[in-house]
This record gives structure tokens, sequence and C-alpha cells, in this order.
């Protein structure tokens, strides 16, 4: 019979999730209740014309017979007081409401869903079958489309409903205040429709300002942070190989493996360094080049979206102490760039971690061009998201941001904004 855990241990679960430490899902998990409550009537409505890739997931769940199991157990494990989703057809139909919806704002802090696909999996991902689910390849390998044409979506022009100035819009006077939108380009644009902006997306990844995100360093040839965020970890002489489950640990093998580029670069990072960081819901969601170089090899990991490091009591970090295990297994970005003479031609590796329901990673450089630190490299779509930068031994005499203990702070970190100095150059 399957075990349903308590709701106690649910909740306690539930505050440790990137999404709610991040602020893409409310601090009141009551209001996740609510969210399932609003979509139902909408996914009732939807139920005849599924998207093609969830019916396509729909169809692969119901023909694998372990999938299934899987599936169903996760459900039956959710406490019924929190479990508005019984079946399989209605977590398809559900998932069918989301691929065509845009998120809208909620100015009430304890109510604000900005993830809805992490609300929809967000009680039944933390019980223990879904927590198995969420890290089977063959599922993931059937969500993923999924995302891709929800990213469609939030591409389109249809989506751009949601930016306005008036109560729930983008544009209103809280969302402003909130996303700092007078620091953006799109600020010198409001007289225009949607502020310029072509679709959703297109406001995610808005563009900044330079000057209220100058270049540091004052000409040394150091490192620049990649994105705004809080640091989660710093770690030096890193391993190539290392259980990486466990919390905090990072393994070169692991995380700078791709299918095109294998592990013909892992060596070279052996006993350097890594430093992450965490992207809130607030951050600018552009990335940029950390050193001078030439960018070597650039490419994107196909890998896991929702799964988290298991822990069998409900520790309420154990999400967003994830964050290393996730630059090893979820979707990421590798650029390898090759650093200028100043720093001995040694290499940097930007990983550009997808965590929740991260749509796509762009990049803005190709392989073979000469980069600055500084210039942008790349962008997120709709999602969550963290970022890694692996530098060879001999790069960073010593970092000038504060360590953080992703222990006792995993998700509060000491605060950096993209291209600042992170580290002085041996």
């Amino acid at each position: 019979m399957t075990a349903v855990i308590t709701p106690q241990e649910l909740h306690a679960r539930y505050q440790g999730t990137f999404g709610r430490a991040g602020g893409y899902l409310p601090r009141n998990p009551l209001a996740v209740d609510e969210f399932h409550k609003s979509i139902a009537p909408r996914a009732a409505d939807l139920r005849k014309d599924l998207d093609p890739a969830v019916q396509d997931l729909a169809d692969f769940i119901h023909s694998d017979l372990t999938v299934r199991m899987y599936v169903t157990n996760m459900l039956a494990e959710v406490p019924e007081q929190h479990r508005h989703i019984h079946t399989v057809d209605d977590l398809v139909e559900h998932l069918n409401a989301i691929v065509r919806w845009a998120p809208a704002y909620n100015r009430n802090p304890l109510h604000q869903i900005f993830l809805p696909m992490s609300a929809l999996f967000g009680y039944m991902r933390l019980t223990p079958s879904g927590s198995v689910l969420f890290r089977m390849p063959q599922f993931n390998d059937k969500l993923r489309p999924v995302l891709r044409n929800w990213c469609d979506y939030l591409n389109s022009e249809d989506s751009a409903h949601v930016l306005h100035t008036r109560e729930g819009g983008w544009f209103s006077q809280p969302a402003t205040e909130m996303n700092k939108l007078y620091e953006y380009q799109c600020w010198d644009r409001r007289d225009e429709k949607h502020w310029g902006f072509t679709s959703f997306n297109d406001f995610f990844h808005r563009p900044i300002k330079d000057e209220f995100r100058p270049l540091g360093g004052n000409g040394d040839p150091g490192v620049v942070a990649p994105n705004d965020g809080t640091v989660y970890n710093v770690q030096r002489r890193v391993a190539r190989e290392t259980d990486f489950w466990l919390k905090e640990q990072y393994s070169l093998t692991d995380m700078l493996h791709g299918p095109q580029c294998g592990d013909e670069y892992v060596s070279t990072f052996v006993g350097g360094d890594v430093y992450q960081s965490f992207l809130s819901v607030h951050s600018y969601h552009r990335w940029h080049v950390p050193v001078d170089g030439t960018v070597k090899h650039l490419e994107i990991v196909p890998g896991l979206m929702f799964s988290a490091a298991w822990n069998e009591t409900p520790d309420p970090t154990t999400w967003t102490h994830s964050q290393s295990y996730q630059a090893h297994i979820n979707t990421r970005g590798l650029a390898f760039i090759e650093c200028s003479e100043e720093l001995g031609r040694r290499m940097v590796c930007a990983v550009v971690i997808g965590m929740e329901e991260v749509s796509s990673i762009d990049w803005s450089v190709g392989v073979g061009d000469t980069v600055q630190r500084g210039q942008e490299l790349g962008y997120f779509s709709y999602g969550g998201s963290s970022m890694a930068l692996v530098f060879e031994q001999g790069i960073v005499d010593e970092f000038t941001v504060p360590f953080n203990n992703p222990h006792e702070h995993p998700d509060d970190g000491p605060t950096v904004f993209v291209r600042s100095q992170i580290a002085r150059a041996a």
C-alpha cells in the first residue's frame, strides 16, 4: 500500500524548494492549493484539445507500466487535503492548461506563483515516488518537448497579454518596483505597445542598461560575475570525481561531460575552482563573459528538470542544497573559454544550469569568437536558474566575494551583480 507523507513533512520539504526560496513560488504552500483549484476549470475546458507534446506524454505514461506505477503512486502519496490531482488524466489535463498560459503578476507575496509548472508538480515531486519519477530519463525525455512547446507559446505574441500597467500586469507599479524596470532598456520605450516587447519571454530576458552594471576590476585582468544573483558556494581544489549527490559536492567528470565534447576538457580542470550563484525571480536573466579569451566549445546537455538530491528526512533545505547536484544532472549549457595571454591561456567553463521549468538556453556568441569579459554570453528564457564557473588551476589567486556556507545559507548568500569583480587573477 502506498505510504502517504504527512502534511508536516510536505510543508517542511516545500519550504526548501528552489522555487519557494527564490521567490518563484509563494511562501505559503496553501496558495499552491488555490492555484490547483483555479486552473481546474480551464483544464476541463481544454481536455479535448491536448497539445501534441502533452498528448505524447499521456500516451507514454499509459503505455509504460513502470512509469504509470510511479505516477499513480506519486499522486496517492500526496496528503489528502493537498491532493487535487487524482489520476493520470487529471495530471495531463492540468499540464495542458499550463502550456497555453503566461504568468500574471500578483502583488501579494503570499500568493505569487511565477513558476506554474513547478506549482503543478510542487507537492507530488516531494513524495518518494515523485522523487524517483522525476529522475527517470525516459520520463524527462517526454516532458522536455512539453517545455519546448510552452516556450514556443511564451515566445509568441499571444503571451504578451500580461504585459500591461493594470492590476496583474508586469508593468503595474508594484511589479515595476519589484523588478527595478527603470534599470532596463525598456524604460525608455514605455510609450510603445507592451513597452517594445514582442512576447512574455522577450520581457523575461530583457536587456539592462550598461550604466547599472558597470564593468569591475579597475584594469585587473581577473574575473567578473557572469550573472546577477547570490553566492551559493565557492569550492577550491575540485576533484575529478566525487559523490555529487551529496551536499555541496562537485564532480568534474559529471559536470563537464557532454554528448559532443565527452571528457575532452575534464583533466584540464582537476584541482581548480568552482564558483556557483543562484538567480532569483527578480534577477537579470542574461549572462556575461567572465574573462577575456576565445570560445572553444559550446554545448547544451539535455538533462533532468524537476529533480532534487534526495534526503530521507524532511530537511527543509534539501532543494536549495540541490544546486550543486543539479549542476551535474540538469539540462545545462557548457561554454568552454580559453583565457587570453594575461591568464596564461588557461581554461574557464561557464556552466549555465536550467532549473525548474527553464524553457531554453540561448547563446549570444559562437565557437571561435574572441570575447571580452563583460560582454553578453547568452540568456535564459522563462524559469528558475543557477550558474557555475569552473576554473583551471592557476587562474584565481583569491576570490573577492565573501565565501558563503551553503550548509547554513543555501539560498541567501552574498549578493553579486553581473560584470562586478569576483576574483583576482593569480
